[in-house]
This record gives structure tokens, sequence and C-alpha cells, in this order.
């Protein structure tokens, strides 16, 4: 059996002392494959301040050069935010398959030039 994801709305003093802002890009093939959708969907709805969910379906959704939806397209597609927040302090992790983080790390260096940013310092 799979472990539940700690969410802000667990009742432990780490949740009510969270005030920060969670970012989950989640990307799956279908929208049926969504992994603790009705869990984040409740988290969300209790804290919308707190917690922000976008979706990456890469059999329903079309990336902006119509190809599939990965999450290196969803997260570009807000890279001006994501940056901003990372400039401000913020983490990024990725989870997942190995494979993937080929895709994840050209879109950002890719986005990183755009911003005249080193990717590699």
């Amino acid at each position: 059996s799979q472990k539940q994801p700690c969410l802000p709305n667990e009742n432990t003093p780490a949740a009510a002392a969270y005030k920060g802002e969670a970012w989950l890009f989640l990307g799956v093939a279908n929208s049926d494959a969504l992994l603790y959708d009705d869990e984040f969907q409740e988290a969300k709805s209790r804290f919308p301040k707190n917690l922000r969910i976008d979706y990456a379906l890469s059999r329903e959704q079309e990336n902006k050069k119509g190809g599939k939806m990965y999450i290196q397209d969803k997260v570009e597609e807000y890279a001006d935010e994501v940056f901003e927040k990372l400039n401000n302090g913020a983490h990024i992790y990725f989870c997942g398959l190995k494979g993937m983080m080929p895709g994840i790390q050209d879109m950002l260096k890719e986005a990183c030039a755009k911003k005249d940013i080193d990717y590699d310092a």
C-alpha cells in the first residue's frame, strides 16, 4: 500500500505552523490516473493560499508546440513565476522516473538562457 502524501490539512504541528505556498505540478497520462486527487483537492479548498496544483496530462493536453503535455511543459508555462519564486528563496523538487529528468533539465537550461541566467553556476 502507498503512504498518503503529507498535506497541510493534516492535524500536525508542522501543518498548523505552515504559512508558505506549496505548488504541485503533477504529471500523469490521463485525468483518471491522478494520484490522491481527492486529498489534494480537499487540502486546496481548505488552504487555497497555501496549495496550488497544476496538472500535466500527457494524453489529454497539448503543449505549446502541439505535442504531449509533460511536467517540463507545464513548468515552462509558468517559468517567469517559477523563477521569481526561486529568486526569492523557493526550492524546487522533482519526483518521478529518472528518465523524465533530461527533458526537465533541458527546459530549465532553455528558460535560464532566456533570462540570461547561468544554469550551471
